[in-house]
């Protein structure tokens, strides 16, 4: 069975701000204590929307990598990388495209979801249509079977395990695969050969997803296999073959619950940001300037915390007694809209301060960043071209 191994990555266009943070980043800092974790600047995902600024890219790719470190991600816990630096993305990307019907890219939901809501750029090009696959590509080429996405990616996790199920059934079939996967069998021992018989029996002929994890636990406790006769066993049971890409499973992440100034979600688009290594005085002066209940007009008018902006951001840094405090204030006219929003300030700045902290070696010393990303795609790389290694064998593809 393959590492469990956590794949995410982030496209370039623009400094982060605390709707990363609170969306992603957070997650992430979690996940890269519970598996081993990869991460990834993705650059050519980036041209699929800004190919005419490629510029642009380029400035914002170290930039956000140091969003990162200064929120927290640990290149120790970590391989932070560029998806360019790995070209393997590429070449299994092209080899993936020679197999995927046309039709499975057309009826992705973001695909005609973007093109309706990006009407300022030209999306009728072969690289956005094809975006998916590559996104699947990033994913196969690690084997990662943990993808932390949101509901809304889902369907492209989806359609990653159908490219990895087409595959595996095109190219997994090995010369005497059949008769291999039946030796392997014995090897189980006699009661849980039986056992497997039955589970793949049941899931084969009854499609029971039970029998299924079931088989797979089975083959996973077993001591006295090699890889390869793991593999086949794998495949055996699911009715393809080898195994050679597995299939990802989507770790769901809750929705941010950031706000942006004006109570809408926190996005550039808007112009409603904090930045995630903001200066203190900016932060400051955005919330203070921060648009509250409109129907305080004067200090003296009680208002309705729930029609305000600043209120989010209570719900979000605030602890109970606060809100109360906030909510009592606010509907009685006790307390200023410049009074509620003082907590908020000192927590947002207190959340930042180690952001800071984090951030200033790489800041003082680009080539810090630059030393530790090349470790990374190094470290990718070598993942990455034992998959290739892998699939250009299944493909007919290895000319020795």
């Amino acid at each position: 069975m393959f590492a469990e191994r956590v794949l995410s990555g982030m496209r370039p266009t623009g400094s982060l701000h605390l709707g990363h943070y609170h969306g992603v980043l957070k997650n992430w800092i979690r996940l890269q204590n519970e598996y081993e974790c990869l991460f990834f600047v993705a650059d050519w995902h980036a041209l699929t929307t800004h190919y005419d600024s490629p510029h642009a890219i380029a400035e914002h790719v170290w930039n956000m990598v140091i969003d990162w470190l200064a929120a927290g991600v640990n290149p120790a816990n970590a391989t932070l990388f560029i998806q360019s630096r790995v070209p393997e993305h590429a070449e299994l990307h092209l080899l993936l495209s020679m197999m995927t019907p046309l039709g499975w890219l057309e009826r992705i939901p973001t695909y005609k979801d973007q093109q309706e809501k990006l009407v300022d750029r030209d999306l009728a090009t072969y690289g956005f249509l094809g975006y998916p696959l590559l996104q699947s590509a990033d994913i196969l080429i690690y084997r990662a079977n943990r993808v932390p996405v949101g509901e809304d990616q889902v369907p492209h996790i989806e359609f990653t395990r159908e490219i990895a199920r087409r595959f595996n059934h095109l190219y997994g079939r090995e010369p005497g695969f059949e008769e291999k996967a039946r030796l392997a069998v014995k090897k189980l021992g006699s009661k849980k050969a039986r056992l497997y018989d039955e589970l793949r029996t049941r899931y084969q002929q009854e499609g029971d997803a039970e029998a299924l994890e079931a088989g797979k636990a089975l083959i996973n406790e077993a001591q006295n296999l090699s890889m390869a006769d793991r593999e086949r066993l794998f495949g055996y049971l699911e009715g393809s073959g080898k195994m050679i890409l597995p299939e990802p499973e989507a770790l769901l992440t809750a929705a941010s619950r950031m706000p942006g100034l004006d109570g809408q979600k926190m996005s550039k688009s808007y112009h409603n940001t904090i930045g995630l290594r903001e200066a203190a005085d900016s932060v400051v002066k955005k919330i203070r300037t921060m648009p509250t209940d409109p129907a305080r007009v004067r200090r003296t008018d009680p208002g309705n915390p729930d029609k305000c902006p600043v209120w989010q951001f209570h719900l979000v840094y605030s602890d109970d007694a606060t809100r109360q405090w906030v909510r009592e204030g606010c509907t009685t006219a006790g307390i200023g809209c410049l009074e509620c929003k003082q907590p908020v300030i000192d927590a947002v700045l207190e959340e930042q301060k180690p952001m800071h902290e984090r951030a200033r070696p790489y800041e003082e010393d680009p080539t810090l960043v630059r030393n530790l990303v090349a470790d990374g795609c190094e470290k990718a790389r070598e993942l990455a071209q034992e998959t290739l290694r892998d699939v250009r064998e299944a493909m007919g593809l290895s000319y020795g």
